[in-house]
């Protein structure tokens, strides 16, 4: 399967060449497809999705870089990419971010393409490129998706927003936390979150896991309200896993954070699961990541363990959490969001 992203790149295969960087494509079948449609581009991918990264591994032989930030020196021996294809991310911030990290793996002779879903924002390129001093030149528009040339970014170097610091108060706490580009509600304490805080008291003691952790905004209010839990984190996205990192190393907190495509491996049994978990793979609503992850949950959680979680009140995690825990009530609801809890018998 391939995305209408990916379509509208195989379908202007023609403009690849030479030495390929692929930044932030989607979880489908392109690393197979572009081998199938030209043998002779030599691949490389960029991205901060660990669902992609294993997806590519699985595809391809060629290298696939996984972090948060490129690191020049991982990608084609130092060279300069003949061709970059850059997939439009979800906000404006993160292009910045993700066109800044190409500086050390292009020059004036490298052909830089972005393609996009129309409803992503990638309408606006145009207006934006001219803001950061770059011009775009729309290319091709199929599948409801745009594919333009930027040029004069080996000229203008883009520079990356630096993990920032935040603050937010919730159940009696401040919080500091910190952020990159691309992480959820990137900078703020999202309304459901700030809920599901308020729900948290019981948890006092063993270990902990928050799953899809963000910038660790659970984590580091669960490290502040009981010191003595074991937490661990985990999250798809390397920018999520650089952020908490940050947050609780601003904190002086201990926690073990990874980045996992699902539910992390080689961790104990939890005493507790909280999350607020993703419903959307890039733009598309998609609520298996939330139905696999309750359903692996039960399997991580020793007897008496729980599961807490908050979510958009329309959603049908209260009738997954019934099925597989045999039980669930609600803690809170409010604003369009309800916390669900379960217990493992």
């Amino acid at each position: 399967m391939l995305t209408p992203q990916s379509q509208l790149l195989l379908r202007n295969i023609a403009d690849l060449s030479g030495v390929v960087l692929l930044v932030e494509p989607m979880a489908d079948d392109l690393p197979r497809e572009l081998a199938l449609n030209n043998s002779e581009l030599q691949l490389s991918c960029y991205t901060t999705d660990k669902t992609v990264a294993n997806n590519w591994q699985q595809q391809s032989q060629a290298p696939c870089y996984f972090a948060a930030e490129l690191d020049a020196k991982h990608l084609a021996a130092g060279k300069k990419f003949d061709t970059v294809v850059l997939f439009y991310p979800k906000s404006k911030e993160q292009l910045a971010f993700s066109l800044a990290q190409l500086n050390a793996v292009i020059d004036n002779n490298t052909q830089v393409y972005l393609v996009g879903d129309n409803k992503g924002g990638i309408k606006s390129l145009v207006a934006h490129a001219e803001k950061l001093g770059l011009h775009a030149h729309k290319l091709d528009n199929a599948k409801h998706c745009l594919w333009f040339a930027l040029t004069g970014l080996a000229d203008k170097p883009q520079q990356a927003q630096p993990m920032a610091n935040f603050s937010a108060e919730v159940a009696g706490k401040k919080l500091q936390f910190c952020s990159l580009p691309g992480v959820f509600n990137h900078g703020k304490l999202d309304v459901g979150t700030a809920i599901l805080l308020e729900q948290l008291g019981f948890i006092q003691q063993g270990n902990v896991l928050d799953f899809a952790c963000g910038a660790g905004v659970i984590g580091t209010f669960l490290l502040q309200q009981a010191p003595g839990i074991k937490l661990y984190c985990s999250d798809v996205s390397a920018l999520a896993v650089a952020s908490s990192k940050a947050t609780f190393a601003l904190n002086q907190q201990q926690a073990q954070v990874v980045a996992a495509d699902g539910m992390p491996d080689g961790t104990p049994l939890f005493n507790h699961i909280v999350t607020n978990p993703p419903f959307h793979t890039g733009l598309k609503t998609d609520y298996s990541v939330a139905e696999k992850f309750i359903n692996d949950s039960k399997n991580k959680l020793s007897s008496g363990g729980t599961l807490t979680l908050v979510a958009n009140a329309h959603l049908p995690y209260a009738q997954w959490l019934k099925e597989v825990f045999g039980n669930v009530k609600e803690l809170a609801r409010r604003n369009g969001f309800v916390v669900y809890h379960s217990r493992k018998s």
